[in-house]
C-alpha cells in the first residue's frame, strides 16, 4: 500500500481549496486591506448583486450568519409570543432556536423517510392540531432544503396559501441546488443562506444572506441588520440587531463564487460515484424529482445504530472520516423537548439512529473516492 493510500482523507479540505484559490483570495483580501472599509464595504454590495443574479432573485441582503438571516426575517414578520412556527424535526438547531429567541414556539414536523425533507401531509396535520388546540396562533412555515436537496416547495406553497401562513426557505445547506432547472432562492417569500465554512459556498467565518423578490421586505431587512436604522445612521426606526456581513467575508465569498459552478459539478460527480459503488451495500440518498443537489452532505442509511457504530470504527481504521447529521432530532434535544407537545415523530427518530455522512467536497480525488467506497464495502 503506497503513501497516498495510507494518508487520512479529509472530511472537509479547506486547506486544499485555499491553496487552489490562493491568487484570487489574496487579490480580493488585499483590496479590502487597502481600502479599509471593513464594515459594509463595496464587496458586500457586489456579493449581494451576484448572489441575487445567481438565483434570479430581485433583492439580496448580506447578513452576519445564516442564523441571523432567519432571525431578521422572522423579526420582519413580527413573529413572537403566542405564535407557532412549523419546521422539520430533522435539521440543524438554528431553525428551531430562532423562534424561541423571539418568544415564539417551534412546532416540529416529521420528514420523508427517503428524501429527509419535511413531510407535507404531516405538516397539514400539525397545523390542524395547533388550530384545534387554540393555544398558539399558526404564523409561519420554515422549509429546509436539507443536505443540499430541495424541500417539497410546491406542496409547501400550497399549504402556506391555504392556511394564510408566511413561508420561509432555509437554504443554508443548498445554495447552488436547482429545482425544475432553476436555482433555488425564490421558492418562498424570503430565503435565507448560510456561508459557514463547511457549506458548499463557505466563507472563513460566519456569514449569511437573505433573498427576496419583495423590495419593501428587503428594505426592512437592511434596517433590521443595522440596529433598525432609517435613512441616516442615527435615525432609529425600530428595534433591530447588529447583523451585518463583514467585508472580508464578502471578499472571500466573491473569490470562491468564481469557481463555484465547477465545484458543484465535482460534488455531483462524487455523489454519482458513491451511488454506483455503494447502492448494493447501504441505502444511498434518494433524489428529489426534477432537482439537482448542491451536495452539502452525502448521507447513507445503515440498518441500525449498532451497524453504524461498527461502520464508523472500520472507516476510521482505514483513514476515512464520517459524521452523523443528526444524532438527535430537534424534539429530543434538551433545549427543545419541553416545548414539544409529545406528538410522535418516528421517521426523524429512526433516521437519527441510522444516518451516516461520508466525505464530499470538491478537493476529493477519484482515488480517495474509491478508497471511501472500498472502506464502506468492507
Amino acid at each position: 500500500m503506497n503513501g497516498s493510500q495510507n494518508r487520512p482523507i479529509a472530511f472537509l479540505d479547506l486547506a486544499a481549496q485555499q491553496k487552489r484559490l490562493e491568487p484570487a483570495l489574496r487579490q480580493r483580501l488585499e483590496t479590502v486591506l487597502a481600502h479599509c472599509r471593513f464594515v459594509m464595504g463595496p464587496e458586500v454590495l457586489e456579493l449581494e448583486q451576484r448572489l441575487a443574479q445567481w438565483c434570479g432573485a430581485w433583492e439580496c441582503v448580506g447578513v452576519s450568519s445564516g442564523t441571523d438571516a432567519l432571525q431578521i426575517v422572522m423579526m420582519g414578520e413580527q413573529i413572537g409570543r403566542g405564535d407557532a412556527v412549523f419546521l422539520p424535526a430533522f435539521t440543524y438547531t438554528a431553525t428551531a432556536e430562532v423562534p424561541l429567541v423571539l418568544g415564539a414556539t417551534p412546532v416540529f414536523v416529521d420528514v420523508d423517510p427517503n428524501t429527509f425533507q419535511i413531510d407535507p401531509e404531516h405538516l397539514r396535520s400539525r397545523i390542524r392540531a395547533v388550530r384545534e388546540a387554540g393555544k398558539l396562533k399558526p404564523r409561519a412555515i420554515v422549509g429546509v432544503d436539507l443536505f443540499g436537496q430541495p424541500a417539497p416547495w410546491a406542496d409547501l406553497r400550497a399549504i402556506a396559501q391555504e392556511e394564510d401562513l408566511f413561508l420561509l426557505a432555509d437554504c443554508a445547506q443548498s445554495f447552488g441546488a436547482k429545482l425544475n432547472g432553476a436555482p433555488l432562492g425564490r421558492e418562498a417569500t424570503a430565503t435565507t443562506l448560510s456561508f459557514f465554512p463547511s457549506k458548499p459556498l463557505g466563507g472563513y467565518g460566519d456569514g449569511g444572506a437573505i433573498l427576496t423578490d419583495d423590495p419593501e421586505r428587503a428594505a426592512l431587512y437592511r434596517s433590521l441588520r443595522t440596529h433598525g436604522e432609517g435613512t441616516t445612521r442615527y435615525e432609529v426606526l425600530r428595534t433591530g440587531m447588529n447583523g451585518r456581513l463583514d467585508t472580508l467575508q464578502a471578499a472571500v465569498l466573491l473569490a470562491k463564487l468564481d469557481d463555484f459552478a465547477r465545484e458543484l459539478t465535482r460534488r455531483e460527480e462524487i455523489a454519482c460515484q458513491y451511488d454506483a459503488g455503494l447502492k448494493d451495500v447501504v441505502q444511498v440518498p434518494a433524489r428529489v424529482p426534477d432537482s439537482q443537489s448542491a451536495w452539502a452532505i452525502y448521507s447513507v442509511l445503515l440498518k441500525n445504530s449498532a451497524e453504524r457504530e461498527q461502520m464508523q470504527a472500520r472507516l476510521k481504521e482505514q483513514g476515512v472520516p464520517s459524521a452523523i447529521y443528526y444524532p438527535l432530532p430537534l424534539h429530543k434535544q434538551p433545549a427543545y423537548r419541553d416545548h414539544h407537545d409529545g406528538t410522535a415523530l418516528p421517521v426523524s427518530e429512526d433516521l437519527a439512529q441510522r444516518i451516516l455522512a461520508l466525505p464530499i467536497h470538491p478537493e476529493l480525488t477519484d482515488e480517495e473516492v474509491a478508497r471511501v467506497i472500498a472502506a464502506v464495502r468492507g
